[in-house]
């Protein structure tokens, strides 16, 4: 099998989900638990990808719910990392719907997620610097 290149260290991660009622409250749109928990999955594995180490959620800042997210809606959330510390992370993450019959395409949260990198003991690690633009 051959490999795919990637840029090195990979900074952006994307995953897709589609909302069902299960994942909204009684007017049909979605939790905001439920968006939060896509977020910091996203979070998490962006900065887990970028650094390589097991990482943990230290804190989550503003979250900003701009748009309600509707059943049927597809829902990208994108998490990138942005800023990096010593073994810290700040991870910007949105989550844009598109309606998958018009194509139309909607930012309607977004939020900051700073993850922390850890060594085989639990101890926070030093993680790579961020690629020059």
């Amino acid at each position: 099998m051959t490999p795919i290149p990637q840029s090195d260290p990979p900074v952006e991660v994307r995953m897709a989900e589609i909302v069902f009622p299960n994942h909204t409250n009684h007017l049909g749109t979605l939790f905001g638990g439920q968006a939060l928990a896509w977020m910091d999955k996203a979070a998490f594995l962006a900065a887990a990808r970028f650094s390589r180490r097991t990482v943990v959620t230290a804190r989550s800042d503003q979250v900003d719910f701009k748009l309600p997210i509707r059943v049927g809606d597809m829902v990208e959330t994108v998490g990138r990392v942005v800023k990096v510390g010593t073994s810290s992370m700040t991870v910007e993450v949105e989550l844009i719907t598109e309606d998958l019959h018009t194509g139309e395409r909607k930012l309607c949260t977004r939020g900051t997620f700073v993850m922390i990198a850890l060594d085989e003991s639990g101890h926070p690690v030093a993680v790579p610097r961020l690629p020059q633009a």
